[in-house]
């Protein structure tokens, strides 16, 4: 045998008498921690300490950073303030074991012009301490390939996560007891948020938004996001699941939504914005939500059961146009005035719509107000309503008939239990003709009512 064989040999053999010697626990957390990458213990930081380990913590970060190796924290508490994440850092914990508790300062995780950077399977936990404005727990600034994922953040004082000028993915994250937005993305570069679990925000659970109106893209799927408060006030700013501001192309997709302020979803100003295949409940404003100047919006296969307003897609005013409103199911809306006295113009209406925009397929029951309204005053144009089913509303179809209002076809919609009238004509917010479905009513050259079948 030659003497580097038998060296070897006898390495291996020092090595594995030595795994034998460790505890089962230490040699399976040593066997772990050198598969992940560097232990941060060997930089003198200690889990579980009593002391703030700021500094111990941000020479293991440097170091790792600048050899571009994983840095992994074995279980255990951390104390500590604010960390400056540079390009390269990976930062990998025991998911629900790692734990970084916050002992103050403008951020915990910072990171400016850092790109390549991971975060997976830490606990942050913020201690409700107070962040400074427009700053995150998470705080991230021009970098590319930012990857957070699979951790918790818990307690924080502002925001949780806020990013500007990013591209990379946040996903399977558990966002908690967040003072202010659970994650804030300005002027992304191709950004996914994903498959989180948002609670109990002070603000907006997730925020797509830019400082001027323009592409963006971000994908927004598969979210669970509940407990959403409007505690900054406003008129709609706040209390939202999901808002999108001047971001265009985003999809807003197969997210789950309960119990908020205000909108489910909310897209202001942003064209092109796709908002499919979401499950909403217990909303007490506008459910889903494309308002100001926006061009081109898809709302379709969502449900929502009880919101004071299903759909509202508005502001021709300001330039919003063009939308697919189909194959949405929504009942069981709040009304503001007693059920039969007079319909809602701020609630109990299913569908509103205003140009250039298809209504088709949808199913509407129990609408104190409304089932679908075309139009307030002259801002009408070319609006289709055909094929939708509306059950037990206050009046069917609302059509505006006021100077100046454009074109809409109705058409071939089943019609049921509305006292009011199946189809009616509206000045603003009051109906002002009969039932337009009746034979021999009153006919307007701007309403087209084709074959409907009505059960009153």
């Amino acid at each position: 045998m030659d003497v580097n064989r038998r060296h070897l040999l006898g390495v291996s053999a020092a090595g594995a008498a030595g795994a034998l010697a460790m505890p089962p626990d230490a040699a399976r957390a040593a066997t772990l921690t050198s598969s992940l990458g560097r232990d941060i213990t060997q930089y003198g930081v200690r889990p579980g300490s009593p002391d703030d380990q700021t500094r111990a913590l941000q020479r293991a970060i440097d170091e790792a950073a600048r050899t571009q190796t994983p840095l992994a924290l074995p279980g255990g508490l951390y104390r500590t303030g604010m960390l400056r994440l540079e390009s390269g850092t990976q930062l990998i914990g025991v998911r629900g074991a790692t734990k970084l508790v916050f002992s103050g300062g403008a951020s915990m995780l910072s990171g400016e012009g850092a790109d390549r950077v991971g975060l997976t399977g830490i606990t942050l936990d913020g201690g409700s301490i107070a962040l400074p404005a427009r700053r995150g727990l998470i705080h991230c600034l021009s970098g590319h390939d930012i990857r957070i994922i699979d951790c918790e953040i818990t307690g924080g004082g502002g925001n949780a996560i806020w990013l500007e000028q990013i591209s990379g993915d946040v996903s399977g994250n558990i966002i908690t007891r967040t003072a202010a937005t659970a994650v804030v993305s300005f002027d992304a570069r191709g950004l996914i948020v994903s498959r989180n679990t948002i609670n109990v925000t002070g603000d907006n659970g997730i925020e797509i938004l830019r400082t001027a109106i323009g592409d963006d893209g971000t994908l927004v799927t598969d979210n669970r996001i509940e407990d959403i408060k409007a505690g900054a006030g406003g008129s709609g700013q706040y209390g939202n699941a999901i808002n999108v501001f001047r971001a265009g192309n985003v999809i807003v997709r197969g997210n789950r939504i309960k119990n908020c302020d205000y909108s489910a979803v909310r897209g202001n100003s942003a064209s092109n914005i796709q908002i499919t295949g979401n499950s909403v409940s217990d909303v007490r404003e506008v459910a889903l939500y494309s308002e100001f100047s926006f061009q081109g919006a898809v709302i379709a296969n969502n449900t929502v059961d009880g919101a004071a307003f299903g759909v509202s897609v508005c502001n021709f005013n300001e330039g919003g146009r063009i939308a697919v409103v189909q194959g949405n199911i929504i009942r069981n809306l709040l009304a503001k005035r007693p059920i039969g006295t007079a319909p809602d113009d701020d609630a109990g209406i299913g569908i509103y719509v205003e140009a250039d925009t298809s209504v088709t397929g949808n199913v509407i029951e129990n609408a104190p107000s409304f089932g679908i309204v075309a139009g307030w005053g002259k801002y009408l144009r070319d609006v289709v309503i055909s094929g939708n089913v509306i059950r037990n509303a206050f009046a069917g179809v609302g059509v505006s008939v006021a100077a100046g209002a454009g074109t809409a076809l109705v058409n071939n919609n089943m019609i049921s239990e509305t006292p009011r009238g199946a189809v009616v004509g509206l000045d603003h917010a009051r109906a002002v003709t009969t039932d337009l479905s009746v034979e021999g009513a009153q006919r307007f050259a701007q309403v087209a009512i084709g074959t409907n079948a009505v059960r009153r």
